[in-house]
């Protein structure tokens, strides 16, 4: 039988998903620059509602995934990988809650917090699907691989910012112009979202849950 939680997962997953999309392409967010303005500009409209929504439905999607890995008994509650996707969430919990620095007003103390939350949530979902993605498909290569894939090229993406960084402290100019910031982004948040979307679908039409040694950490 199918995973209930892993297909609200997701669902849910695909449904924020859209709705992020469609800011590219509605009035009036679709007059940010995609390549330069990072995916948290769109907040500081009038659409600033509909940025949350989309948000607060990944997150939701993520928790329903990660509640179908442990249901099918392949990690444990207090796992590592649990831990990680626990913070991916908070993470984006966070994002909504502590809108990014208008730098037309200034820098502020919400602003900064929404900068590292963001950091957090890129790199820990990624990691979570590395760790778990061989306990969710033992015998599914192609599927363990595809979630592996995705997480990998998250990090990938990231990576090209902390380069940017370490140049601009050796003198090279600012990271946010090492790179085009908004496209990067983008790709780092879709490649995580396929990353746990890959594993939410693996589970959706998931075997009986077997009794199997769960991962300890």
């Amino acid at each position: 039988m199918p995973s209930r939680s892993a297909l609200a997962s997701v669902l849910t997953l695909l449904f924020g998903s859209v709705l992020m999309l469609s800011l590219h392409v509605l009035p009036p967010t679709n007059e940010i620059n995609p390549e330069r303005r990072t995916i948290s500009e769109y907040a500081l409209g009038p659409s600033k509602w509909l940025f949350d929504l989309a948000v607060l439905l990944v997150a939701l999607g993520s928790a329903l995934g990660f509640a179908a890995v442990v249901r099918h008994r392949q990690v444990r509650p207090y796992s590592g990988p649990v831990a990680l996707g626990a913070l991916w969430i908070a993470s984006l919990l966070t994002v909504v809650v502590f809108t990014k620095t208008d730098w037309t007003v200034g820098p502020s103390i919400g602003g900064t917090i929404h900068r590292y939350a963001s950091v957090v949530g890129f790199v820990s979902l990624p990691l979570a699907v590395l760790l778990v993605a061989h306990r969710v498909f033992p015998d599914r290569s192609a599927w363990r691989w595809a979630a592996r894939g995705f997480a990998a090229v998250a990090l990938g993406w990231f990576g090209l910012i902390v380069v940017g960084v370490i140049r601009m402290g050796m003198g090279y100019g600012p990271w946010w112009r090492f790179v085009p910031l908004g496209l990067v982004e983008r790709a780092m948040a879709l490649a995580a979202v396929a990353a746990i979307l890959t594993l939410a679908l693996g589970l959706v039409r998931g075997r009986k849950p077997r009794d199997v040694a769960l991962m300890p950490v």
